[in-house]
């Protein structure tokens, strides 16, 4: 049990900063995807071990079912002009409907409702509406089909931290990825291979398919000293009733259930109900999970090495538990693990 008082710093910012050499944020993935570096914690034992991510396979059983995010990360990042010829820059964040978007502009100061941005001369917007931390409602002008035109024009949206140029598109995809709509990847999900699924479905685990399509919301910095007055930007997810029912059945048979990354815990903690049954959904969530929750359903986690201070690491510390993880990641830095989205990958138990 956590007193008052270590309650009361779970809730600053700054528990959750540690630092991190620039030179350990991963600039390119790996090859092949699953030779990335894995700790691997168990929670029961409070032990530590360090491994490669294909090594995953000897801690899976035909007990488990592995629940991963099939979105797929859109050409996001679109470079235009104002019919003064300033240069803007955007980021697809939501699609609203057929034609309006949520996007996030850049410079946002200087953008105007009505204001039009040209993308190429078969792609437009208008500004319709500002909010706020950038963020815009914009509608699109173009002919045919509105992915044929962003397909021409988009550009993957790799992370800022991120400054060597990605030689393949795909490898900031998932190989299962499926859906359209994320404007950043489910990270976790970039070490598997296909042998290496292939393998562990010969094992005799299951895998179920959820989809969150990521929006950039997610890894913006929580600037609040207290965490609790951080606004958390909603996200497409969906859980098939064919799915909820295949999670139900192996909840109830007693098996393990582990999310592929953050994303995937946040479907399965966002459609849970208060009986620990999944519902089928088609929603928006804006779930903040963060040390003192209680988690509903999700008994394991593959997950990246997140940004300091980040709503992420504070998910995976509700999760592993706040000093656990803070331990690992000193760890991590200390044996030079590669950290953010092409880093390393941690297995919590």
């Amino acid at each position: 049990m956590l007193n008052k008082i270590e309650k009361k710093d779970l809730l600053k910012k700054s528990s959750y900063f540690y630092d991190l050499p620039e030179e350990l944020i991963a600039q390119e993935p790996v090859e092949p995807r699953d030779s990335s570096r894995l700790i691997i914690f168990d929670r029961k034992n409070n032990n530590i071990e360090h491994k490669i991510f294909k090594d995953i396979i000897s801690y899976l059983t035909p007990n488990d079912v592995l629940v991963i995010n099939n979105t797929r990360v859109l050409p996001a990042r679109l470079y235009g002009y104002k019919d003064t010829g300033a240069k803007i820059e955007i980021l697809l964040q939501k699609r609203i409907n057929l034609n309006s978007w949520q996007i996030i502009a850049k410079p946002f100061k200087r953008l105007k409702e009505g204001t039009k941005i040209t993308f190429s001369n078969e792609l437009a917007c208008i500004i319709e509406k500002k909010e706020n931390y950038g963020l815009c409602e914009v509608t699109f002008i173009y002919d045919g089909v509105f992915e044929d035109k962003l397909s021409k024009v988009g550009q993957v949206p790799l992370p800022p931290y991120i400054h060597a140029k990605l030689k393949d598109k795909e490898r900031y995809q998932t190989v299962y990825s499926k859906i359209e709509g994320s404007s950043a990847a489910p990270t976790a999900g970039l070490h598997f291979t296909n042998e290496l699924l292939t393998n562990i479905k010969k094992k005799g685990v299951e895998i179920i398919e959820v989809l969150l399509h990521v929006g950039l919301g997610t890894f913006r910095p929580v600037k609040e000293d207290n965490i609790l007055e951080h606004q958390m930007h909603s996200e497409y997810i969906e859980m098939s009733v064919e799915n909820a029912h295949k999670l139900n059945q192996a909840k109830q048979n007693g098996k393990r259930i582990i999310a592929v990354g953050t994303t995937s815990v946040r479907v399965l903690e966002s459609c849970v109900n208060e009986n620990g049954k999944i519902l089928p959904c088609k929603k928006e969530t804006d779930i903040f999970i963060y040390p003192s929750y209680k988690f509903k359903f999700v008994d394991a986690l593959i997950t990246n090495f997140h940004l300091p201070e980040s709503t992420l690491i504070m998910l995976v510390s509700a999760f592993a538990g706040y000093e656990q993880t803070m331990k690992i990641y000193n760890i991590a830095v200390k044996e030079k693990y590669r950290f953010f989205s092409f880093g390393d990958a941690m297995f919590v138990e």
